[in-house]
């Protein structure tokens, strides 16, 4: 059987979000090559430049690292508009959990979007957090609080797909195959 794979119409945002290790980076760049001008836009980069005063990301976050997460939103949600105002389509790469994917949605609200939540079992996760030379979390059971926030506490915005049994291009192909039901409207800014 032969998936339909689809395009969008026009310049749009993916913003392809999950937990550490569910294959987050993989899929955005491999999505990002089969779109014709197209960007990977990898959000940690901006919390990366921060030099000096960078706040910890961890399951607990400070008010500082929680008005720098924000920081780190805002920033790519600006940087996407600029280039999907040059005709790119944008695929956004980001954790984004819980309230925050409500208010990073907002972010795009005058944009076309699709939001994609990768979400394998956590046994899969924590499989490929052990064959990745950087360590996100301490052990499983991080993995398992991170995983009940994205499953009780983050609101169902978009696809969400379970790709624990998925390869990268079967997981790119059921995206582009279900563009509808990743389709999102924003409503507002952080």
């Amino acid at each position: 059987m032969t998936t339909r794979v689809s395009q969008p119409d026009a310049p749009s945002i993916f913003l392809i979000t999950g937990l550490m290790a569910a294959g987050k980076s993989t899929v955005a760049q491999r999505l990002a090559e089969r779109l014709p001008r197209s960007v990977h836009l990898r959000g940690d980069v901006f919390r990366r430049m921060i030099v000096n005063g960078r706040a910890e990301m961890g399951f607990e976050l400070s008010k500082e690292a929680e008005q720098q997460l924000r920081l780190r939103y805002r920033i790519a949600a600006a940087s996407a508009d600029l280039y999907v105002q040059a005709g790119f389509t944008v695929v956004h790469q980001d954790i984004i959990l819980g309230p925050g994917l409500a208010e990073v949605v907002r972010c795009y609200a005058r944009l076309p979007l699709h939001v994609v939540v990768l979400c394998p079992r956590p046994a899969v996760v924590g499989a490929r957090e052990a064959g990745r030379a950087k360590r996100g979390y301490q052990d499983a059971s991080t993995i398992l609080d991170f995983d009940r926030v994205l499953r009780a506490e983050t609101p169902r915005l978009g696809l969400w797909l379970d790709t624990s049994d998925l390869t990268v291009a079967e997981t790119v192909d059921e995206i582009l195959a279900r563009l509808g039901d990743a389709r999102v409207s924003g409503a507002g800014s952080l």
